[in-house]
């Protein structure tokens, strides 16, 4: 009888152990997933701002030569 009682006892801490590494998992998953989303919208913001460069480059070229 105290062998059962302590295998169900053991049983439910399994499972609720289980239940909380399965969350933690889900969250890790989500937590990654979000860090690439990131990585790629940082990726696309430096692409934009190399683009601003340029065209700020060229436009201070031709006010430059315009002013001469």
């Amino acid at each position: 009888m105290a062998k059962n009682r302590l295998r169900d006892a053991a049983v439910k801490i399994g499972s609720a152990v289980g239940r909380v590494d399965g969350a933690a998992h889900k969250a890790a998953l989500k937590a990654a997933q979000a860090a690439h989303v990131a990585r790629q919208e940082l990726v696309d913001l430096t692409k934009q701002v190399e683009a601003l460069k340029k065209q700020l480059k060229k436009s201070s070229k031709r006010l430059k030569s315009a002013l001469k």
